[in-house]
């Protein structure tokens, strides 16, 4: 048997253990995890080629999943075809689909399959946000996510340096100067740079959120769901030295990786609070818990996993947060509402509800859109535009 033989047949051991939890379970990347930890004859090559194979199984599962009874050479045989070329996958790919095209768009790979691009996302989702079902966005959300960093240092030329010495390519982003993509494989944890805190793994659309509302130098802000602290480490450079961010979460586990973040970044302006003050702050940021739509090119599992009544549980409890962390406001501050959702169910329509309820608040438009049209309630950053995951934002001003 060859190498590639055998490796198709671990493979689709590996996809037949999955299958029962792949409709039902939102933490299979753990499951996937600890499947691939355990099978002590992987090297972390190995590991890279399953896990590239199992996520796009799950990022095509229409298209492969039938063929799992039907034909299981053929399910494997597509899902190589669907895989990302990568160093780790090329040699694989070379030899279980190797004699069938290289096709340039999602539409082309469509028509050689037979298939509807439209099965690719669920049919609720489709109905409430027809523009993620565009040739475009559809191509985007299938794709792997890419790696991006946010800059937390003026030393720039510094981590260009030891990112060229690795033979590692950067790119900056257009519409955000400070986020750098990293166009190779790269593992940026092992730098110098990720030690010394002067580089964060953080998606170029997350910080778009905060790009586009006002921030200022010596405000004090909450960051009312911080977990790990993506957010919070961005807000605490954006108050500056004179400027102070209190985070809150009810996972004490997330607080402390946050601490430890903050201690490699050096920021002495980030405190964990229990019980923020009501009418403190010159901005609140509620980054919501959600039903997880706009991170869907690399969490796949979340598409077949979410259903119309997920959403409408985290509407609920979104708006619960946003009528707790309202008063802590001062007036004339902001209230910041973020979720990596493209749900309106999950975005305007909590906000249509929040604002009736609390006629104290108004929308403000937001300092940049970075090409996007922003709506009467908030800004919803599709993934094609930017390479990024899916987010929406609203700025909410206290009167």
């Amino acid at each position: 048997m060859s190498v590639a033989s055998s490796q198709q047949q671990v493979f689709l051991r590996l996809i037949q253990a999955l299958r029962p939890h792949w409709h039902q379970d939102r933490a299979l990347p753990a499951l996937i995890q600890r499947r691939l930890s355990r099978e002590r004859s992987f090297g972390s090559r190995d590991r890279r080629l399953y896990r590239e194979l199992i996520y796009t199984t799950l990022r095509y599962l229409p298209w492969i999943e039938p063929w799992l009874d039907r034909d299981p050479a053929r399910a494997v045989k597509r899902a190589a075809w669907l895989a990302a070329e990568t160093r780790d996958t090329r040699a694989y790919r070379v030899e279980t689909c190797g004699d069938w095209p290289g096709l340039p768009s999602l539409a082309a790979r469509a028509a050689f399959l037979e298939a509807d691009a439209a099965d690719l996302l669920p049919g609720w989702f489709r109905a409430q946000c027809p523009a993620a079902g565009t040739p475009r966005e559809l191509e985007a959300l299938l794709a792997r996510a890419p790696l991006w960093l946010r800059l937390q240092t003026a030393d720039e030329a510094g981590v260009a340096r030891e990112f060229a010495d690795r033979g590692w390519r950067t790119q900056p982003a257009p519409a955000l100067p400070s986020a750098w993509r990293v166009l190779d494989d790269a593992d940026v944890t092992q730098t110098a740079a990720y030690a010394d805190g002067r580089i964060e793994v953080q998606d170029l659309g997350s910080q778009l959120v905060l790009a586009s509302t006002a921030i200022h130098a010596g405000d004090r802000w909450l960051d009312a769901c911080a977990g790990a602290g993506g957010k919070t480490l961005q807000l605490s450079e954006r108050v500056g030295p004179a400027g102070l961010v209190e985070a809150h979460d009810i996972r004490p586990a997330a607080l402390d990786e946050l601490l430890v973040r903050a201690e490699r970044a050096g920021r002495d302006n980030i405190r964990i609070t229990t019980q923020p003050a009501a009418g403190r702050y010159a901005g609140v940021l509620v980054d919501a818990p959600c039903s997880g739509s706009g991170t869907w090119r690399r969490s796949p599992h979340l598409k077949w996993t979410t259903t119309p009544a997920t959403v409408a549980e985290h509407a609920r409890q979104q708006l619960a947060l946003l009528a707790r962390f309202a008063p802590c406001v001062q007036p004339g501050g902001h209230l910041v509402y973020a979720t990596c959702s493209l749900c309106p169910d999950e975005n305007e329509g909590v906000l249509a509800k929040f604002l009736a309820d609390h006629p104290g608040f108004a929308p403000r438009p937001p300092v940049q859109a970075f090409g996007f049209e922003p709506g009467p309630a908030g800004l919803t950053l599709l993934p094609a535009r930017h390479d990024t995951d899916g987010f929406f934002v609203a700025t909410l001003r206290r009167r």
